[in-house]
């Protein structure tokens, strides 16, 4: 029997080897940690938001801007029905959220990795813990195998690359399979974080660390043209901002062709009113508020931990009585309302990054079958390509597909 060697025990490496074992191969899975799944175990909060239940392709390719048209067919063979149907198939229930998130039922991302392992287990993979590829054997423009750091061979008939990206370092993300990569001719595409916070060049947001805004509209601005927008929850931190919507749009801040640019965020705090429903809101509020001062009349409107710095930046003293605030007071604040203001300092480290954009240029991956077009029997899955997307379960259903994709081209090759 023919040998796969599925190096990176990830979700691309983990379904590359079970739909590989799945077809008859015999397939080995190396991970240099002491366990599998260790990103994946953390993502989500560690709720592990493992796909996007959508059935549209073009939908799906569109919330991955990181080369997501390379993505076509691997997406389209294993969509995220399959993805779905797999899991509960397995015996592990799913539950689907706002913006169509798919969860574990269970809330807890560990549960997706014991379901993974009991049916590695069941199909009879052999996983290798604590074993790294230091290179690859290649004779006559074909994979042989892979040694590892001991020196020793392990022959096989095809290679298939998961070890992810750079982001998470600490989870054993640190970018080995570029180099072996390298080694086989493929080119590069630099690593840069994707899905990262930002800092800003404010300092308030440190004084509201930890505060986290809910159904507010967040736009992404270069001077007067509009990048990005989108809505959900954001976080405050010692920095600046992170969570769910901040990640989103970190994608368009940390694309090539808006490195270097002076980009700003705006915050809808209202997003739910127009400007003049809100100015109607406005002036019903401070009406039933006018014998108190303009600081302590913002309550039904913002956080408290948030009233501080918003009448700071508003300009208009706290203590001026309600009733003496003008027309012009009252403009000024509803612009802040619809429009709260943060200027970008730039992304969080690498290392903090929760998706990787950059790796193996995917012009010398086949897209149909993920093999490499100049090392025959050698194929690439997941975050180790240069593909990446938005939150919302996108990089993780790229990771399903192309490991899937992956792993039967073997299993048909052998």
């Amino acid at each position: 029997m023919e040998k796969l060697i599925v190096i990176g025990g990830g979700p691309a490496g983990i379904m590359a080897a079970l739909t590989a074992a799945g077809q008859g191969c015999q397939v080995e899975l190396w991970e240099r940690n002491k366990q599998l799944g260790r990103k994946l175990s953390i993502t989500g909060k560690g709720r592990c938001n493992i796909t996007n239940d959508t059935a549209d392709l073009a939908e799906l390719v569109k919330n991955i801007p990181g080369n997501g048209s390379f993505l076509y067919g691997a997406l389209s063979r294993f969509t995220p029905q399959d993805v779905m149907d797999f899991f509960t198939g397995a015996g592990l229930p799913l539950k689907t959220e706002r913006g169509r998130r798919v969860f574990p039922a269970s809330d807890r991302a560990r549960d997706v990795v014991d379901t993974l392992c009991d049916q590695l287990e069941q199909a009879g993979v052999q996983l290798h813990y604590g074993r790294r590829a230091k290179r690859l054997a290649i004779h006559d423009g074909r994979v042989q195998g892979v040694y590892d750091f001991s020196g020793a061979l392990h022959p096989a008939s095809a290679v298939v690359i998961a070890t992810g990206g750079v982001t998470y370092p600490a989870t054993g993300s640190t970018g080995d399979g570029y180099a072996l990569a390298e080694q086989a001719g493929h080119s590069i595409e630099h690593p840069r974080a994707s899905l990262v916070p930002l800092e800003t060049e404010e300092s308030w947001p440190a004084q509201l660390s930890g505060l986290s805004l809910r159904n507010v509209e967040l736009s992404l601005w270069s001077g007067e043209k509009l990048l990005r927008q989108d809505f959900g929850e954001m976080l405050f931190t010692h920095f600046g901002v992170s969570g769910p919507l901040v990640l989103s749009v970190s994608q368009t801040v940390c694309s090539p062709e808006n490195q270097g640019l002076p980009l700003r965020l705006s915050i809808d705090l209202k997003p739910a009113l127009n400007r003049e429903q809100l100015d109607a809101r406005l002036q019903r509020d401070f009406a039933a508020l006018s014998r108190k001062i303009y600081q302590n009349s913002l309550s039904q409107l913002l956080p408290a931990s948030l009233i501080p710095v918003f009448v700071a930046l508003s300009g208009i003293p706290g203590e001026k009585p309600v009733n003496q605030l003008s027309r012009q007071d009252r403009q000024s604040i509803l612009e802040l309302l619809k429009g709260l203001p943060l200027k970008i300092k730039g992304p969080r480290p690498l290392a903090e990054g929760i998706v990787t954009a950059g790796g193996v240029c995917v012009k010398e991956v086949n897209p149909k079958t993920m093999a490499s077009r100049l090392v025959e029997g050698l194929f690439f899955a997941g975050e180790v390509l240069d593909v990446d997307g938005y939150t919302g379960g996108y990089n993780l259903q790229a990771a399903w597909s192309t490991g899937y994709v992956a792993g039967i081209s073997v299993a048909w090759g052998l």
